[in-house]
């Protein structure tokens, strides 16, 4: 990277920071403006930020590793949850929004009463604001010290960085985060969501675009992939013809058939998350109303299963062929960018997977908080807390 990247970097975050801290006096009424925006999301903002809490920094580096072992069928790891997400825009999401809560946790209280929900609340919003929670800030922080490695950055100053310079590369950018998050509430959060999905986004479609250009075209890179042989990693879901012109499942299947079927039949509703999950159910909790909900839910699911998906899927098959002896296929992610982007292009590629991450650790700070303090501290510390805010 040169001077020039590092100036579009700079100027995002500082953007970001400046839109974040512009929107704090829409977070200041209360609990329900803080941290459900006051009720007032409209569909396009809620479902686009649905969309950008499933988007860390290090999904596109994931995508390629699961496109490169395993194929194109591999991502039936994450798209069988697809089924519980059509299940949501139907079921689920105008009644979250009916609900009136704040998180779901406190659904769990009024749905049942008693001492003992009540008690289940407060464990449920501990074990979701702190282990998991901290689990998944750690995951998001471990794999942006995993691209920084990759991309060299601070080699671009001239300095070998050792593990603490990297982690506070991170600690840096996340108290960046902090600030805006801990000051706009949930306004804030979704509104550098949109930005930052969006420009995530371009940066998957640049690479990707460059990636088949410096291949011949898309028809070259499918041919070259064809050529490679193996697994296939190309087929949808990896059936073929055998005997008697019946369909069977191909031998060269990146995933096992078994695998497959608990995918498609288990895993989407056994998961934690098959009702909305936390950080979906604030933002349809926060929409204007339960049509705004239900439309913010199908928006996500356009933009989460068809329109970001392939970017990355076309990057790692680029990435296959390109480097077909490498033995970590992530690191086929952000090779390309250094081997194949020209500066500016570099710079905002960067930026995007900044965005990525910074997106991912602004909507568990702010979810976290929300169970802290209308689970645990106003629920059952200071229930009588005229203002908390």
């Amino acid at each position: 990277m040169i001077w020039i990247d590092w100036a579009i970097v700079v100027v995002y975050l500082a953007f970001t920071l400046a839109l974040g801290l512009y929107l704090s006096r829409r977070a200041s009424g209360g609990l329900v403006d803080f941290f459900v925006s006051g009720r007032s999301l409209p569909w396009w903002l809620a479902g686009t930020s649905m969309a950008a809490t499933t988007f860390s920094i290090d999904t596109p580096l994931y995508i390629a590793g699961v496109v490169g072992t395993r194929g194109i069928a591999g991502n039936w790891e994450w798209w069988s949850f697809g089924i519980a997400h059509v299940v949501m825009i139907y079921v689920f999401a105008r009644l979250w929004r009916r609900s009136e809560i704040i998180t779901d946790a406190e659904l769990t209280e009024l749905r049942y009463g008693g001492a003992t929900a009540a008690w289940l609340r407060g464990i449920k919003a501990f074990l979701f604001a702190v282990p998991i929670n901290c689990i998944g800030i750690g995951y998001a922080t471990l794999a942006m010290v995993k691209v920084i490695d990759a991309l060299g950055l601070w080699q671009s100053f001239g300095i070998e960085p050792g593990e603490s310079l990297k982690l506070l590369s991170v600690v840096g950018v996340s108290a960046l985060v902090l600030v805006y998050a801990g000051f706009s509430g949930l306004w804030g959060v979704v509104a550098t969501d949109f930005f930052q999905f969006f420009l995530a986004l371009l940066g998957a479609i640049i690479v990707a675009v460059v990636a088949v250009i410096n291949l011949g075209g898309m028809a070259s890179l499918v041919e070259q992939v064809r050529a490679i042989g193996g697994t296939d990693l190309l087929a949808f879901v990896p059936l073929e013809r055998g005997a008697g012109g019946w369909y069977q499942w191909s031998e060269t299947a990146g995933i096992s058939i078994s695998t497959f079927l608990a995918y498609v039949t288990l895993q989407w509703w056994a998961f934690r998350r098959s009702d909305g999950g936390g950080e979906f159910i604030q933002r349809l909790a926060a929409s204007k109303d339960e049509a705004e909900a239900e439309k913010a839910a199908w928006f996500f699911n356009i933009l989460h299963y068809v329109v970001r998906t392939w970017p990355w899927v076309v990057v790692a098959l680029a990435a296959v062929v390109i480097y077909p002896n490498l033995e970590d296929r992530e690191l086929g992610y952000p090779m390309l960018m250094l081997d194949f982007l020209p500066p500016v292009l570099l710079g905002l590629v960067v930026a995007s997977l900044i965005a990525a991450f910074m997106s991912t650790v602004s909507t568990l700070i702010n979810w976290g908080a929300s169970y802290l303090t209308n689970d645990l501290y106003a629920r059952f510390m200071r229930p009588d807390a005229p203002q908390l805010i």
